[in-house]
Parts: structure tokens; C-alpha cells; sequence
């Protein structure tokens, strides 16, 4: 049975009394696997995975390519966030001192069951264990130096959570993607507006690197991601898998001043701000 069959299952990952444990959500409750409950408000969460490696594709969503005026695409391209930007439901987004462009990408991720090498399109979902919402969240001021790279700028410590779980048994082909800022909708999206589907980007990711249990697929955001500021709530919703909530809050800058500085140019903004930036470009002209 692939992933997408079969009646819904979630399964949630938490630290409880000092370790790390599964849990199914029981109405407002959490069951351990061995039987025990505890309140889900009371839950201390943990990323529902421990990946290898975590890769994310650049730009997929129609409404996306149309917001940047990018030419149609032929071909996928991607980029790595290290694992230690993971991240879970109800933890803290960091966003450095002198950063002003912290944006929210809503996405849903794909994490792989078994592994992958070689597989072609129509078998991809036999390999997934589950979906979960996540949040490419990215550090726009550093667009100028990372190249297209995304090191510094989807890389950063906890600039990957995901969950609240891992749920199989959803068509996510049917799902709507859903990002909301203090409670207002700010992203919407259909899965299936995605360009290039998530089994062509698992099928084209594992021709040449192997994919293994517990890699995050991140399979692209809609249009309309934009800066969040300290205290401001991110959630990510996908229709089926359940919604992921975070925080912003300032953190220190980097004590030293080693390296390239955050920026704030045209070509920052233009990302950051989208088609936001598009309609004062346009003003200014017009």
C-alpha cells in the first residue's frame, strides 16, 4: 500500500519525562505507545523525523513563477538546508538582530520511508512514510552574498520546522496549502498547482543521490511569502495533515563581525517583498 491509500494515521513525535516518544493524537489528548496520556497542550514537541538530509526545491508553484514574472519552467532546481535547521511544531523562529527580512515559505514536505535510488515516478509513493507541513523559513538579507546557494538564508539554526506529525492515508495531491500571520491568511495554494509534482521531484532527486528514511523533501511554496517580525505566529496548514504553529522572536547578532553583512537592496527586497516590491517598482514608474 502507498502512502497516499488507507485510512488516515498520524503519529506524533515528543520529548516526554526526559526522552524522546510516538504518540497518536486521542482527541485532546496524546497516547503513548505504551499506553499513557498527556494533555496535547502540555506536549514538547520534536520534529516527526531524523533526516540525513533535507532538500528543497527553488520555485514550483505557479502562482509563485507568476508573482516573480519568472519564464515558465523546464526543469527543477534545488537546493540543501543542513539538519541542523530542524525545527518543531510550537518552536521558537530566531530571527538575528540586525536581519530584517525573515520570511515565511508554507510547504508541505515529503519524508522519505525507505531507500530511494532509481525509482521512477509511479513507484515514489511506495517509498514515502508520510507528509507534514513545514516552513522554508528563510533569511532574505542574505540573498545577495549566498548566490542562489540558500546557505545563510534557508540555513540558519531552526529554519526548518515541521509537523505536528507524520500523516499517511491523505491524497495530498487534493490538499490546499494555507500559511496564516497572527491568525490572517497569508499563503493559499492547491497542491495541485504544483509545476512539478512531488513524485517527479523525488523520482528526479533519487537518479543520482540516494534517498534515505527520514529525509524532508520540501516541494515548494506559493505565492506570497513575506517578512514576519518578533511575536508575530506562523502556521502552516495543509488540508489532512494538520496545521504547524511557531513564533517569532529577536535573537543577538553574531557577536563578530567575520563575513558578509545582511544587506538591504533591491535584489533582497525583490524576494522578501514579492509582488509587493513589483507594485512600488511600478509606481515609481508609472
Amino acid at each position: 500500500m502507498n502512502v497516499l491509500e488507507g485510512e488516515r494515521f498520524e503519529q506524533r513525535r515528543i520529548l516526554f519525562q526526559g526522552r524522546p516518544e510516538w504518540t497518536t493524537v486521542d482527541g485532546d489528548s496524546l497516547r503513548l505507545m505504551d499506553g499513557r496520556q498527556l494533555a496535547e497542550s502540555e506536549a514538547v514537541y520534536l520534529p516527526p523525523c531524523e533526516p540525513t538530509k533535507i532538500l528543497c526545491i527553488h520555485l514550483n508553484y505557479e502562482s509563485r513563477r507568476i508573482e516573480f514574472r519568472a519564464p515558465d519552467l523546464v526543469t527543477p532546481t534545488y537546493f540543501q538546508k543542513p539538519v541542523s535547521a530542524l525545527n518543531s511544531h510550537r518552536g521558537m523562529l530566531n530571527r538575528p538582530d540586525n536581519c530584517q527580512y525573515l520570511n515565511y515559505e508554507g510547504e508541505v514536505a515529503a519524508i522519505i520511508g525507505r531507500p530511494m535510488k532509481n525509482v521512477p515516478r509511479d513507484e515514489t509513493w511506495h517509498y514515502i512514510a508520510g507528509f507534514a507541513p513545514a516552513n522554508d523559513v528563510g533569511a532574505q538579507d542574505f540573498r545577495d552574498t549566498d548566490a542562489g546557494g540558500m546557505t545563510r538564508v534557508k540555513g540558519m539554526d531552526g529554519f526548518c520546522p515541521i509537523g505536528p506529525g507524520i500523516v499517511r492515508g491523505v491524497d495530498v495531491r487534493r490538499s490546499t496549502l494555507r500559511t496564516y500571520l497572527n491568525g490572517k491568511v497569508v499563503q493559499e495554494g492547491e497542491v495541485a498547482e504544483m509545476t512539478f509534482g512531488i513524485d517527479y521531484q523525488l523520482a528526479d532527486l533519487c537518479r543520482h543521490i540516494t534517498l534515505m528514511p527520514g529525509d524532508i523533501v520540501l516541494t515548494g511554496t506559493p505565492a506570497n511569502s513575506r517578512p514576519m517580525q518578533p511575536g508575530d505566529r506562523v502556521e502552516v496548514e495543509v488540508t489532512g495533515l494538520g496545521r504547524l504553529s511557531n513564533t517569532v522572536q529577536n535573537v543577538p547578532a553574531p557577536a563578530h563581525d567575520v563575513g558578509h553583512d545582511p544587506t538591504d537592496t533591491d535584489a533582497v527586497r525583490r524576494v522578501a517583498l514579492g509582488g509587493d516590491w513589483w507594485a512600488e517598482q511600478e509606481a515609481k514608474q508609472g
